[in-house]
């Protein structure tokens, strides 16, 4: 079972299949804002993670090119950048980076749905529909003052 330390900075399991290595994640520390007293003014807890989609080999062509259409808006320059300061220690908040990266990219390289088949509805269906429509406006009728 590897550290916290291992975790926070080793290779991020994106999915069961897909390992994206250490060496493509860049990690950037500054002081973050927020809870930690004291501290906060000298320690470098907030954490930067950015992973260059565009340039990456640990993606197939066509898992790279859904990433990369889903994410379009949240990239600059083909990078995918992710922010975590909501920890007082550097160490969560590294962890949270990878977790909020390793979701983001399974959910952009995930299949498009099946597509819907248009169905109408049955001869019986729409025969029941316009009865039961009949039978409302007949109630309704009946509660009306008879006219003068």
């Amino acid at each position: 079972m590897p550290s916290d330390e291992e975790a926070a900075s080793g290779p991020l399991r994106v999915t069961r299949a897909l390992v994206i290595p250490a060496h493509e994640l860049e990690w950037r520390f500054s002081r973050a804002s927020g809870p930690g007293g004291q501290g906060v003014n000298t320690a470098d807890s907030r954490a930067q993670l950015s992973f260059d989609l565009a340039a990456s080999a640990a993606l197939p062509p066509e898992l790279k090119a859904r990433a990369l259409a889903r994410l379009a808006p949240r990239l600059a320059q083909g990078r995918l950048t992710i922010d975590a300061a909501q920890f007082r220690s550097q160490l969560r908040n590294r962890q949270a980076a990878r977790e909020r990266l390793a979701a983001l990219l399974a959910e952009a390289i995930a299949p498009p749905p099946r597509q819907r088949r248009a169905t109408k509805p049955s001869k019986g269906a729409v025969a029941r529909r316009l009865e039961d429509k009949t039978r409302r406006s007949q109630v309704k009728r009946l509660r009306r003052l008879p006219p003068e």
